[in-house]
């Protein structure tokens, strides 16, 4: 019987694994309803079994993360498809999120569509002048497509909050000229992607009023500060292969000036020497 008891205890007890992350509190639910229920098995067993159902937990903990992320992705792929591609704009960025603060609704609102998943996707027109917008998807329950709802210009937007600058948050702001939204972030990572891309859109694409970004941490500024060393790194390489041939130039023209003198005195030489042939045979 000692064999197999690894094997029920994990199945009969693996519920308590999806309810609580807490290692310890796991340890101790499992550890009492053994003592309880069976009085004998050993200390050994039953850090085996407790072995074996962190190791389950792990693996579901994991793949679960993994499902997520894949399913994150295709969701942003089918959202540039459905939404951006039929009106010529290309999608550069999106990030999924909900609101910090509950949206107040008015007591005789009706009509609501249940459960949804919001994303904040940032794209620009194929067409030039190219031109960059912000727009609020939504993907309602129980539905495969995705609804396009506010859409904002990027002229439009005035600040960027990153809440936190000395950590990774996945709480963020957005002031626009009329309207002002609280948002967290999916994770802090798809966050901070988010922001670099959309600090680089606003560089590259606004030119009068740039949103403010506040309480960013450096790196997600990175993006930006890497294009600027990649092009300081440019222009200095540039002004070091013109100073190097300016200075080849000017051995050059050294090289070309001596080059004519020694003519000049081989011909005045051969002169010399003519003149005095001439002399003697005379």
């Amino acid at each position: 019987m000692e064999k197999s008891v690894p094997s029920l205890i994990c199945a009969k007890y693996i519920v308590v694994t999806k309810r609580s992350r807490k290692k310890a509190f796991i340890q101790q639910t499992i550890t009492e309803h053994l003592l309880c229920e069976m009085k004998t098995v050993s200390k050994l067993n039953i850090l085996l079994v407790f072995s074996e159902v962190m190791v389950l937990w792990r693996i579901r903990k994991n793949t679960l993360c993994a499902l997520l992320c894949c399913s994150t992705m295709s969701a942003k792929s089918a959202i540039s498809k459905e939404i951006f591609a039929p009106l010529d704009e290309r999608m550069l960025g999106a990030v999924q999120v909900k609101r910090r603060t509950k949206k107040k609704i008015p007591f005789l609102a009706t009509g609501g569509q249940g459960e949804y998943l919001t994303y904040i996707c940032l794209s620009v027109t194929n067409k030039k002048p190219t031109q960059a917008s912000i727009t609020k998807v939504k993907q309602f329950e129980g539905s495969t497509s995705f609804v396009r709802r506010s859409q904002w210009m990027l002229e439009q937007l005035r600040q960027v909050n990153g809440i936190d600058p000395n950590r990774d948050s996945a709480e963020f702001d957005l002031l626009f000229e009329n309207a002002f939204d609280q948002w967290v972030a999916s994770t802090a990572s798809e966050k901070c992607t988010f922001f670099q891309i959309l600090h680089h859109t606003c560089q590259r694409y606004l030119t009068d009023r740039k949103p403010e970004f506040i309480n960013c941490q450096s790196k997600i500024m990175g993006g930006n500060s890497i294009l600027h060393s990649a092009a300081d790194s440019v222009t200095s390489a540039v002004q070091k292969a013109s100073q190097a041939l300016n200075e080849r130039g000017e051995r050059l023209g050294r090289a070309e000036e001596k080059t004519e003198d020694m003519k000049n005195s081989a011909q005045q030489f051969a002169e010399t020497a003519h003149k005095l042939a001439m002399k003697h045979k005379c």
